[in-house]
């Protein structure tokens, strides 16, 4: 993701950043955990991204560690694919929110088998363009693709060079839309907010303007409660048209999001990995607990507390005998 696309990123950077998304870039250099896949301590380190999606999915995980079985939670914040190498390297211990990328599972699972797949976490992701429902109700053709050079002149930003805008977040989402605008003829330029919660507030600001605005946004995302938005059709996705990156003319795939765990630690990691190989969740409760964090200003760990204290029957599943 976006889907992008830390609710706890790192512990030092989870309190304030939790709040909306993420703490930017980071340099898994400085931030790697000196406890990770350390022989016989009883201490997990969580890789977390940049969206608050992830930052939930931690926040819970990172509690019921703690608090039911008893260990230590060391959480490191780092973009997509360095999260692989770091993973690979024993840096982190697990990545709880994956969105798909091939060639890293490809490297790391299948040819050095230094990471290992650690199950569905139940919430499938998707990846689109999207317009306000207030302005699709006005104007139902937009959400045709071939229908958006129509609209690009109300689309169009200061930051856009007199094309339309298609705001993004973080260039270190997963992402295809420059290719997408060139190669389908779209008169409009990719504008990079730079993070989820820039982009949040940019949308925000939008709605509350009631201005038109295309984005490229994800689910589940808590968002969507906040600021109807519906989706334009691109063309339809088939298996193998996003292949080559500079060619795609397709839709984003619905991907049913993955856990890692370093291999090592999958091992040898006992209850802890057990309890994460366990944990598997639905959209609605992912979207429950990242609303309280983004939207509510509650912390990470009120927020997980609270989903904890009324959901015993759901986690109890995942605690180890």
């Amino acid at each position: 993701m976006a889907r992008t696309r830390t609710p706890v990123l790192a512990l030092a950077c989870a309190a304030a950043l939790l709040a909306v998304t993420g703490c930017g870039a980071a340099d898994m250099t400085q931030q790697a955990s000196p406890f990770a896949n350390a022989k016989g301590a009883k201490t997990v380190t969580l890789s977390v991204q940049s969206w608050v999606g992830a930052q939930a999915n931690v926040a819970v995980a990172q509690y019921l560690l703690e608090h039911k079985l008893g260990y230590r939670v060391d959480t490191v914040q780092i973009d997509e694919v360095p999260a692989w190498d770091a993973l690979s390297q024993g840096r982190v211990d697990a990545i709880l929110e994956d969105w798909g990328h091939p060639d890293q599972e490809a490297r790391y699972v299948q040819d050095k088998k230094t990471i290992e797949p650690g199950g569905e976490l139940g919430v499938t992701g998707h990846i689109g363009w999207f317009v306000p429902t207030y302005f699709a109700k006005e104007h139902p053709d937009v959400t045709d693709w071939h229908n958006l050079n129509k609209y690009a002149d109300q689309f169009r930003t200061a930051e856009s060079g007199g094309k339309g805008q298609l705001l993004d977040g973080s260039p270190s989402y997963v992402t295809n839309d420059k290719a997408l605008v060139q190669n389908l003829g779209l008169d409009y330029q990719v504008v990079f907010s730079g993070s989820e919660a820039a982009q949040i507030t940019q949308i925000k600001q939008f709605a509350k303007e009631k201005k038109p605005f295309l984005s490229y946004w994800y689910k589940p995302q808590w968002l969507f409660e906040k600021v109807p938005m519906t989706e334009v059709k691109l063309p339809a996705y088939k298996d193998g048209c996003d292949a080559d990156a500079k060619k795609v003319k397709c839709a984003y795939p619905r991907t049913p999001l993955k856990k890692y765990l370093n291999a090592r630690f999958a091992g040898s990691g006992g209850k802890a990995a057990r309890f994460l190989k366990n944990f598997s969740w639905g959209t609605e409760d992912q979207n429950e607990v990242a609303l309280m964090i983004a939207d509510q200003k509650m912390s990470p760990q009120e927020a997980a507390k609270k989903w904890v204290d009324e959901n015993e029957q759901k986690w109890r599943a995942w605690i180890p005998r």
